[in-house]
């Protein structure tokens, strides 16, 4: 499989030293100092592009690839104000994409966990949820996709709660501090953390706590490059559910 990298940071070469030992190409590769050779004569040399780019530059390098016939993974967050944008210039082009706010399987399991307990505790009115994460000071973006996907999964399950709201910990956050309608999402920025994220569940008399911890990066790039992989013969738009089958 030959692959283009967009996004060269520490997660794209991460995905480059996996994809090499697994027998793969990387034929371009695009960060900030070099973002015009991402063109779509250097686009088409490659397979599948896997993009881990940054907000400010990943819905134009998923729709340029979109546009150039090229399949791609992406697992940037915080620019998905243009998610369903993206998601119709890939149905127009007959494009395809695959996009995972974590592209972890055991995160995939958590978040599934997560679905499962939140339809259970739906009728449970006296237990407060409440997420924490914990990332790496790089991370300038709060919340993380992975809690806001976990927010949005008890969101599915818990009429009691409307939205989530999210804030950067500062001494004396505590669930108090949301209003009442929002599910409180407490984010740390504590180096060298991959990410940990929490699911809590609190009433007066007791607490359930989920929760998930990352080790390294090397389980959201293996991920992405499986992805990368599934969807090579593929047409559509899809995300980890559909390759996972839960």
């Amino acid at each position: 499989m030959k692959i283009a990298i967009l996004g060269y940071g520490k997660m794209g070469k991460t995905i480059e030293r996996l994809a090499i030992q697994k027998g793969h190409e990387v034929v371009l590769k695009i960060s900030n100092s070099n973002q015009h050779e991402l063109t779509k004569e250097n686009l088409i040399k490659a397979d599948v592009a896997i993009e881990f780019s940054r907000p400010e530059t990943a819905f134009h390098n998923i729709a340029f690839t979109l546009k150039s016939g090229v399949p791609i993974v992406s697992g940037t967050t915080a620019w998905l104000e243009k998610l369903d944008e993206a998601k119709s210039i890939c149905k127009a082009e007959n494009g395809t994409f695959f996009y995972s706010s974590n592209f972890s399987v055991g995160v995939n399991i958590f978040f599934a966990m997560n679905r499962h307990l939140s339809s259970m505790m739906a009728t449970h009115l006296q237990y407060e949820v409440s997420i924490e994460e914990t990332h790496h000071t790089q991370k300038l973006d709060y919340p993380s996709g992975t809690a806001i996907t976990l927010a949005e999964g008890i969101l599915e399950n818990l009429d009691r709660k409307s939205r989530w709201s999210g804030v950067l910990k500062k001494e004396g956050v505590g669930t108090e501090s949301f209003p009442k309608e929002a599910i409180g999402i407490v984010s740390n920025r504590i180096d060298p953390v991959p990410g940990s994220h929490s699911v809590k569940w609190e009433s007066e008399i007791d607490a359930i706590e989920i929760s998930h911890v990352a080790y390294s990066r090397e389980g959201f790039a293996a991920g992405a490059l499986t992805a990368a992989m599934w969807i090579i013969d593929k047409e559509g738009v899809f995300e980890m559910k559909d390759m996972l089958g839960f």
